[in-house]
């Protein structure tokens, strides 16, 4: 699958809380020498003092799709983006029981080449922008079936320490040929 100067490539890092996924977006990225789109929720919640509300999540929503513009607009060859909208689904659905039409939309309109879900296999980090340490697999489950519903093509990236990583570079090496 090669990309053109209009078309990048998009390799999607996702999942459940506290499984690495910006450590292995910033270093697919720095591998295969493309940009990554950092996960726009981090800046937006760093200084939220006070539950979410569903403006909160449709602020991150909007957020995060501008970052993702902004580096698409530099015409990489290769964008590997540190979560995405789905996200914001997927804690909508969590938190306020539904998601807003604009969300939804924008999710079945916006590809990815391929997703790269990262498993729970990893030990929990607390860290204060995380919620639900008790609550992984049921966010991994989550996460596959919202995968399937909108027939993304994934796979599941499991292991610790450098045998993650192989495993995500040799399955983004693939795509990339």
């Amino acid at each position: 699958m090669q990309a053109t100067s209009k078309t990048p490539i998009k390799i999607a890092v996702v999942g459940p809380e506290s499984t690495g996924k910006s450590s292995m977006a910033k270093y697919l990225a720095q591998t295969f020498n493309g940009l990554m789109v950092p996960e726009y929720s981090r800046y937006y919640c760093a200084n939220l003092n006070r539950e979410y509300s569903m403006q909160d999540e449709l602020n991150m929503f909007y957020g995060q799709v501008a970052l993702e513009e902004a580096m698409l607009a530099t015409e990489p060859t290769l964008l590997v983006c540190d979560t995405t909208i789905l996200t914001v689904k997927i804690w909508c659905d969590h938190l306020f029981g539904e998601t807003p039409e604009v969300v939804k939309n924008e999710i079945r309109n916006r590809a990815y080449d391929f997703y790269l879900l990262m498993d729970i296999d990893l030990p929990w980090e607390d860290d204060p922008l995380r919620d639900f340490p008790e609550q992984r697999e049921h966010f991994l489950s989550v996460w596959t079936q919202e995968l399937k519903a909108i027939d993304a093509r994934y796979e599941l990236i499991s292991g610790l320490g450098t045998q993650r990583y192989l495993r995500a570079k040799e399955v983004a090496q693939n795509l990339l040929k």
